[in-house]
Order: C-alpha cells, then sequence, then structure tokens
C-alpha cells in the first residue's frame, strides 16, 4: 500500500479501493476473482499489477491497479508486470485486456505506458471521474 500511498497519480480514495481488491484476492486467492503479480527488490514489493477476467463476457480481461514505487520507475518494471499479466491471461484464453484510466493531465505518464505497451484508446466518457476528468479506456489484443 506504500506503493500507492507515494505515487501522485493515486488518490486517498483510490489507495482504499486499491486496497480492497487486494485484500479480497490475498483473503480467497482461488476465489476472489483477481489476480495479483509483484515485482521484488532486495526482498521488499517495488511493484504489482492486479487484474481479473470481466465477468459477463468470453475472454475479456481488466487490468484493475499497476503501479511501480516512483524511485523504481522508468527500469522496466512496469512492462515486465504487464507483459507478464498479458501472458497469463493468453494462457486463460484471454483475448481481449482492457484498461481505463483519467483523462487529466497528471496522467500523461500512464496513458504515454499504455500506448508504448501496444494498447488503443477505443472509449472516453467526458466527465466520468470529475468534471472535466473524462474516462479512458485503453484496450489491447491479444489474438
Amino acid at each position: 500500500m506504500s506503493i500507492l500511498e507515494i505515487t501522485p497519480e493515486f488518490t486517498p480514495p483510490e489507495v482504499v479501493v486499491a486496497e480492497e481488491v487486494i485484500d479480497c484476492y490475498l483473503q480467497d486467492v482461488h476465489h476472489s476473482g483477481y489476480f495479483a503479480l509483484v515485482a521484488e527488490a532486495d526482498a521488499r514489493v517495488v511493484g504489482y499489477v492486479c487484474y481479473g477476467d470481466t465477468p459477463l463476457t468470453t475472454g475479456t480481461w481488466d487490468i484493475y491497479w499497476i503501479a511501480v514505487a516512483p524511485k523504481k520507475q522508468g527500469r522496466g518494471l512496469g512492462r515486465d508486470l504487464l507483459a507478464s499479466a498479458e501472458a497469463e491471461i493468453r494462457e486463460s484464453d484471454g483475448r481481449l485486456v482492457l484498461v481505463e484510466t483519467s483523462s487529466k493531465p497528471g496522467y500523461e505518464r500512464t496513458r504515454n505506458f499504455y500506448h508504448s505497451q501496444g494498447y488503443e484508446v477505443v472509449s472516453r466518457i467526458p466527465d466520468f471521474y470529475a468534471p472535466g476528468d473524462d474516462r479512458l479506456t485503453f484496450q489491447k489484443r491479444l489474438r
């Protein structure tokens, strides 16, 4: 949780929700509907990705959270976490991965990251999170 707390893109309410998702996963790893992978350095968690299959779809998955400690960013950890999640999604017959993020200027690095990993914006809902803060949905086809 400390990674999310020190990452400026995550607001306090988002950190609370992320913790609830992680707790749900940890309480019942096999039946929670969530999956998580972590990156470690010096026996410490320095990043994670949380994802799950989208209910009522065939082969569609969501990336719910991905975060890398600010001091560890720019070293490929996020790319590796996302690639590992995509590999596991493929193994589970996943065909489409979706990610939602904000249109706010502070999320430009996040949006650039997803573009660099082969994701494209497929929808924009104006004022979704707040006035002037649109929800952007990125997708990547795995097959």
